[in-house]
């Protein structure tokens, strides 16, 4: 099991400023904050953070996601439109090491703490900047979210089957791709730092991540002329690597070469495959597909996927059963990496860091904050909420 206890971690000291909605800023601020950063989230005086509201009250008045994307922060509630709201934020910009925001194009540079401005006022300043389509082009003032982002890019015709309309990933990896890059990019810099004493800019986006994970499919059109054709849950380039169905419920079977094709003809009881021409090589499995599959699929259903399970993982087949979220927090390997950890002064648990330290996993320095909860520790005065009458 992964050891997981509260103590200062790595980025102890550094103190991060987030101007963060919803999920791409809020994500990297949380990771920052896990690995040991003291992160100050800036939120609006008038509701905070949208992902407040973004579903059902969970605890205190707040959504899930919220909790999930801001433990280990603290809330300043700022509101930056007013001379005390933007004193306030220069003053917390002096003393930040970084600040990261996904705030709409336009909006720095209308309140005058863009990358360029802020920076030439606090030149120690690492200033991570997310945007939808990027900081370049004709789209770069565009706002856009994650669905609208895998659209564009083209990752929804690169999931399902050839015959499946097109889909969208579940997660939202270009929300939490672009955070992770942005918490990269920060390090990075932050070491840069140590030598030349200056900050500067990282930009990232949601759709520079989502061409960066499509690359693959790209980069075969741009070089070679053609894209892979969709394969559902299998690999264009090696057979047979997909999901079958046996008795009683699919099991993912990947034969990544051909000394594993082998091992998987031996189990089924099929040695002649090993020699026969149309499958001696993956290349010729290739082009040989749907005759292997036609034969494969009907013994695969000739018993329970456990019973394949154990055959497999006998004989060295890497296989794996398609699991729901459920049935894969049940199982003892997740069970034992301990990635649920509990939040503190709360009672309940949420999913931490996919790393560890020396064996230790970073714990949660505390559970998700109030808004403007932490004003009064800045000696910021507690949040008023603008009214419609408010100049």
């Amino acid at each position: 099991m992964t050891e997981q206890v509260n103590k200062a971690g790595p980025l102890a000291g550094v103190r991060v400023l987030e101007l963060g909605q919803v999920l791409a800023g809020p994500f990297a601020g949380a990771i920052l904050a896990d690995l040991g950063a003291e992160v100050l989230k800036i939120e609006r005086v008038d509701g905070g953070d949208d992902a407040r509201h973004m579903g059902p009250a969970f605890r205190h008045g707040d959504a899930l996601n919220f909790h999930l994307f801001n433990r280990g922060k603290k809330s300043i509630a700022l509101d930056l439109k007013s001379e005390d709201g933007r004193a306030a934020f220069e003053s917390l910009a002096a003393s930040a090491d970084i600040l990261v925001h996904n705030l709409r194009p336009g909006v720095p540079e209308a309140m005058g703490i863009d990358g360029p401005a802020l920076c030439a006022r606090h030149p120690r300043l690492i200033y991570c900047e997310i945007s939808a389509f990027g900081h370049a082009g004709p789209l770069q003032n565009r706002p856009g979210y994650e669905p609208l982002v895998q659209a564009f890019s083209g990752m929804f015709n690169t999931n399902g089957g050839p015959d499946d309309p097109p889909i969208r990933i579940g997660a939202s990896v270009c929300d939490q791709g672009t955070g992770m890059w942005v918490v990269i990019g920060a390090l990075a810099m932050l070491q840069q730092r140590q030598h030349t004493g200056r900050g500067g800019v990282v930009s990232a986006s949601l759709l520079e991540t989502a061409l960066v994970w499509n690359a693959q499919k790209a980069d075969a059109w741009v070089n070679q002329g053609q894209l892979p054709p969709r394969h559902a849950s299998g690999h264009p380039g090696l057979v047979p690597y997909e999901a079958f169905d046996a008795q009683d419920g699919p099991l993912l079977i990947c034969c990544g070469n051909d000394r594993l094709f082998a091992k998987l003809a031996t189990v089924l009881g099929q040695p002649a495959w090993i020699t026969d021409p149309r499958y001696a090589s993956n290349r010729n499995r290739l082009e040989h597909k749907a005759a292997l599959l036609a034969e494969l699929r009907p013994l695969l259903l000739t018993a329970p996927r456990a019973v394949w399970q154990a055959r497999f993982e006998a004989a060295g087949v890497p296989c794996a059963p398609i699991h729901t979220v459920p049935e894969a927090l049940a199982q003892p390997q997740v069970q034992a990496l301990a990635l649920r950890l509990p939040v503190p002064g709360e009672d309940f648990q949420l999913t931490g860091l996919p790393l560890a330290f020396d064996g230790v996993r970073p714990a949660f320095s505390n559970g998700a904050p109030r808004l403007g909860q932490h004003n009064t520790e800045f000696h910021i005065a507690a949040p008023v909420a603008p009214t419609e009458n408010t100049p």
